[in-house]
């Protein structure tokens, strides 16, 4: 009898020795991972974003690009492409390209003078501009595509690799480039995300991406990371 008693006594120690060792090594652990986790805190706070905001309104480019193109659909233009002096066409008027330049403009970005000034300084990228006309050069999709080939950042076209899809990515579609619009923030059930745009459809922001996928071609994806 004394020998079980002895037993049960030193297992119990021995549990004792393990638990406490083990509550020690977790208290010690979880320290340090708290203080790991709040050193990398500190230094992401600390150190300079790299997400720009232009307009210095407290909302990050991508947003403000993505609100912006969301404000144009709520605006509901009708859509017209018949060209404008001054280059711009009335709010309640809009195709495809003007969701981009009007997303960018409430980010703080004129898309128009960048193209313009692209154009003049780098004729030679623009081989189908024969005669500059700021009037309409910022309000074709082709063009588009050539400036943003050149100063943004491209990424994926597989829309299956959705984390590389983000609100205010900029999409173009078919060979020809004859349609754009921006990435929004919704999501369909597959995580796929809805597209913003214009082509004088009822619902401007909508799940359309995996229909663009075998009905059209996305040629062209990019995030507004201005070099």
């Amino acid at each position: 009898m004394k020998k079980i008693l002895t037993f049960i006594r030193l297992a119990s120690l021995s549990l004792a020795l393990v638990l406490g060792l083990s509550f020690t090594l977790d208290k010690s652990f979880g320290t340090q991972l708290t203080t790991s986790q709040q050193s990398t805190t500190s230094s992401t706070l600390l150190e300079p974003t790299l997400i720009a905001d232009k307009d210095n309104d407290g909302i990050d480019d991508f947003t403000d690009i993505m609100l912006g193109a969301r404000q144009d659909a709520l605006n509901m233009p009708v859509y017209n492409d018949r060209y404008w002096a001054g280059g711009y066409p009335p709010d309640d008027i809009g195709v495809c390209a003007d969701v981009i330049w009007r997303a960018l403009m409430a980010a703080g970005y004129n898309l128009k003078d960048l193209i313009d000034a692209d154009i003049a300084d780098h004729p030679e990228a623009y081989p189908r501009i024969k005669n500059p006309d700021p009037n309409i050069d910022f309000r074709r999709t082709r063009n588009l595509k050539i400036f943003f080939d050149r100063h943004l950042v491209k990424l994926t076209l597989d829309i299956y690799d959705i984390d590389q899809w983000q609100a205010g990515d900029i999409v173009i579609f078919y060979p020809d480039y004859h349609h754009t619009g921006i990435i929004s923030d919704q999501r369909n059930f597959l995580g796929l995300p809805y597209l913003i745009h214009n082509t004088g459809q009822k619902d401007r922001e909508e799940d359309i991406m995996m229909y663009a996928t075998y009905h059209a071609t996305i040629t062209a994806h990019y995030r507004w990371i201005y070099k």
